[in-house]
């Protein structure tokens, strides 16, 4: 029983983990459009 509960543990450790390197890429993605955006409107 107990290796079970490790794996489950395991696999809530990672979703969050997961969801945060998303919310980091999809802030970083925004970022990089918004200063290419101020670039391509002051060109």
């Amino acid at each position: 029983m107990p290796p079970d509960v490790s794996k489950a543990q395991r696999n809530y450790g990672d979703q969050p983990v997961e969801s945060e390197r998303g919310a980091l890429v999809a802030v970083l993605v925004m970022v990089v459009l918004g200063v290419a955006g101020i670039f391509a409107v002051s060109a």
